[in-house]
Parts: structure tokens; C-alpha cells; sequence
């Protein structure tokens, strides 16, 4: 087989939530690189919660908050930080919109504190890997630090959560030409809306085609797997998208391949019928 560049979203693709890589998709990430192919995280995650267990298991590089931060072979190919003022201007809207905010930054993570109290009473729906998450923090103990101590000087990503869809609508008048939302799947009975805002030209698929760029190759011999909505433009650009059979039904959609579910080692199994390990 061709040299492949297969690019892992994390949560809900590579691992459950804040969980370890089981030892079968440890193995099958190893055995792809010693094929010869190129294996990448491709994460909505900053750099400082992607976690030791995960970066252990060994990869070229990663795209990181959301293609908001790019490396390949250790070196850092694409660094954009939203300017303070930006932040501030999407914090006001949201605010103004009675929504709660998460501010990630290369320093660490900011939340808005009614988040959290949100975040501990939420139904998650089984296919928003990103709340699961975010409700596995807490539990963790993980340290999410308040919003008074953010430093201001600006940020790769802004989250979201609201108690209903009609505000994050009403926000988009503000936003919309300068980012794009990525709203996470919702229980039926949910009182909690999560999501994300993406700055329009930086994301994952851009992430995907600036690493392909640094090594020569063509998108056409990437393979991206993703689960959520932040996956959307990775999913689009890549040779060969694969959703999860635990994503959301929209990015299955949109997928050219549908495997297993992440707690049944999905990767590794899809990784064994491609061949590539």
C-alpha cells in the first residue's frame, strides 16, 4: 500500500472520554508507523490536555485546538491565537445571550463559573463526545480555572454552553462571518447546548493540508477519522473520511466509511480491514 497520512480525532474516536488508548489502538497507531505510514492527532483539545497516556502511544504530529495549533516531526508548522480583543468581543455576545463560555488558551483552560454548574447537571447525549469530556474534567479533578484568572492575552478556541438553542442563534448575527459553529449533538431532553466556535479558515482540514504540504504528499492519500462536528472540515478535505459508529449522525453523513464504536476499538479494527497495520 501508498504511504497513507491518517489524522485521529481523540475523544469519542480515539479514546472514550478522558480515558487511556485501549492497548489494541495503542498497537494499531504503532503498527501503521512501522508500514511506514504517517499517523497525526487531530484534536479539539490545546496542547496542555492532550495528555501523557495519549502523546505516549507515539504520532508525527498533531493538530491541535482545532487547527489552531499545527506540528509535524516536533516542529511547529502554524501557531494563531485569536487577538484579545476578539475574545472579548465573542465573550460579550455570549454573555449578552446568557450563555457560559470556556476560553482555551496556551496557558491552560478559563470558565465562565456557572459552566460548570451547568455542565454537572447536563443529560450528554451518547454521541457529544465534547460534553462527555467536559463533564469527565470536573470529575477528574482536572484543573479548569476560573475566568478571573484568565491572563487576556488572547486565545486558540472559545466553547460554549447555553440552556437553550434560540440564544446561540441569536449570537450568530454577531459572529458568523468570522467564525463557524459547531454545535454538538443534544439529548431529547436536554437542557444543556454545547458547542464551539471555529475561526473560518483555520481548522482541522486546513490543519490536515499544511501537514500534508510539509511532507510533499497529496490530500487525496489522507485518511481522517472523527466523530463530532468540530471533524467537519477534516472529514471534507481528507481522501477518505471514516465516522465513528459512536458520531453523530450528520458527520456519518457526510462520511465515506462508517466503523466500529470507540469502546469497541474502532480504529484498530478499521485499521486492520484498510491494512494499514
Amino acid at each position: 500500500m501508498d504511504r497513507k497520512f491518517i489524522f485521529l480525532d481523540i475523544d469519542g474516536t480515539l479514546v472514550c472520554a478522558m480515558q487511556a488508548p485501549s492497548e489494541y489502538v495503542a498497537q494499531a497507531v504503532r503498527g501503521a508507523r512501522a508500514n511506514g505510514h504517517k499517523v497525526f492527532l487531530s484534536t479539539g483539545r490545546n496542547m496542555p490536555i492532550i495528555g501523557k497516556e495519549i502523546l505516549e502511544v507515539g504520532f508525527d504530529g498533531v493538530v491541535a485546538s482545532a487547527g489552531g495549533h499545527v506540528e509535524a516531526d516536533g516542529k511547529v508548522l502554524f501557531d494563531s491565537i485569536l487577538p484579545e480583543e476578539t475574545v472579548q468581543e465573542c465573550l460579550h455576545i455570549f454573555h449578552e445571550h446568557g450563555m457560559y463560555c470556556r476560553i482555551e488558551t496556551p496557558e491552560g483552560i478559563y470558565t465562565d463559573p456557572q459552566m460548570e454548574a451547568l455542565l454537572q447537571t447536563a443529560k450528554a447525549d451518547p454521541a457529544n463526545s465534547e460534553l462527555i469530556r467536559m463533564q469527565k474534567e470536573i470529575e477528574a479533578g482536572i484543573a479548569i480555572l476560573p475566568y478571573e484568572q484568565y491572563p487576556c492575552k488572547g486565545a486558540y478556541k472559545i466553547c460554549f454552553t447555553s440552556r437553550n438553542l434560540e440564544s446561540i442563534e441569536k449570537t450568530k448575527q454577531y459572529l458568523d462571518g468570522k467564525f463557524v459553529y459547531a454545535v454538538h449533538p443534544y439529548a431529547d431532553s436536554g437542557t444543556c447546548f454545547n458547542g464551539e466556535i471555529i475561526p473560518r479558515g483555520i481548522d482541522k482540514g486546513r490543519g490536515m493540508e499544511m501537514i500534508c504540504s510539509y511532507y510533499g504528499a497529496a490530500l487525496q492519500d489522507t485518511i481522517a477519522f472523527g466523530d463530532s462536528m468540530n471533524d467537519c472540515e477534516m472529514m471534507q478535505a481528507a481522501g477518505l473520511g471514516v465516522a465513528m459508529g459512536n458520531a453523530c449522525e450528520e458527520l456519518k453523513r457526510m462520511a465515506d466509511v462508517v466503523c466500529g464504536n470507540v469502546w469497541d476499538d474502532g480504529v484498530y479494527y478499521a485499521f486492520r480491514k484498510m491494512k494499514l497495520a
